[in-house]
């Protein structure tokens, strides 16, 4: 039996500083490839050769994940400042209406990091610029140095809704994970629910209330260690199943 498909959208960036390319990174289709058992295939994060009704017939359901770039603050009503870093237009322009249109025909969607701040804003929210500069938050950024398995270890407890979806999934009420974001949630869209928080009152795990498909996102890097961590591992299997769900149904095709 065919996997279902799973468009990974991607971020652009140069090489030489002159080579544009469209990229993801190769821990992202691991985790989905290993534990969701899907196949996984790099979107252009750009409208000009992608259409949004294209993508909804070819995939069976997207993972969003995390960037260098933010979210434009135009997209929530807000001036943009030195604070809000970087953009990418093109990807804003094929992930929120693409989140949008998923939500609506009940399509998995799972965001990560960036794409968990892109699915709030999706659905209504806002965000914060930078969390550490809040009174009493925490620095949730990479740590600069060290290895790649020491700016992906777990750092922080996520303490999610007892009897919620994710307590559901992971068993457990408190769970430990990675963080290597700088943004977050302000307000939440007015269907965002927000079913975990780091200590610092931080939102971490969300999904959309009523959405008629999967829809968890969370704010850490799941996708790291994703199939021996054992918070990682039953989200992959859930997004998996769900896809799979979409596949077996052949809803694909129905734009």
């Amino acid at each position: 039996m065919a996997r279902p498909v799973v468009g990974i959208v991607s971020n652009s960036h140069l090489i030489n500083d002159q080579y544009l390319i469209h990229g993801a990174g190769a821990m992202n289709a691991q985790a989905l490839a290993d534990v969701s058992g899907v196949m996984p295939i790099v979107i252009p994060a750009d409208p000009n050769v992608m259409l949004v009704e294209e993508l909804l017939a070819t995939c069976d359901g997207f993972f969003f994940p995390g960037g260098r770039p933010n979210v434009h603050p135009e997209e929530y009503g807000e001036e943009v400042t030195d604070a809000h870093g970087t953009f990418e237009r093109g990807r804003d322009r094929i992930s929120l209406p693409l989140i949008r249109a998923c939500v609506a025909r009940g399509q998995p969607v799972m965001g990560v990091c960036l794409g968990f701040q892109e699915v709030n804003v999706a659905m209504g929210g806002t965000l914060y610029p930078e969390i550490r500069d809040l009174p009493g938050r925490d620095n949730h950024r990479m740590p600069p140095d060290g290895s790649i398995e020491e700016k992906f270890e777990l750092r922080h407890e996520v303490t999610v809704t007892q009897g919620g979806p994710f307590h559901q999934l992971f068993g457990a009420h408190k769970v430990m994970t990675n963080t290597l974001h700088g943004q977050g949630i302000k307000v939440p869209g007015p269907r965002i629910v927000i079913d975990g928080y780091a200590p610092d009152g931080t939102p971490e795990a969300i999904y959309v209330a009523d959405a008629p498909g999967f829809t968890l996102s969370v704010q850490w890097h799941p996708e790291w260690n994703a199939d021996a961590d054992p918070v990682s591992r039953p989200l992959f299997q859930a997004f998996g199943d769900a896809c799979r769900s979409w596949a077996a149904g052949g809803l694909r095709q129905a734009v």
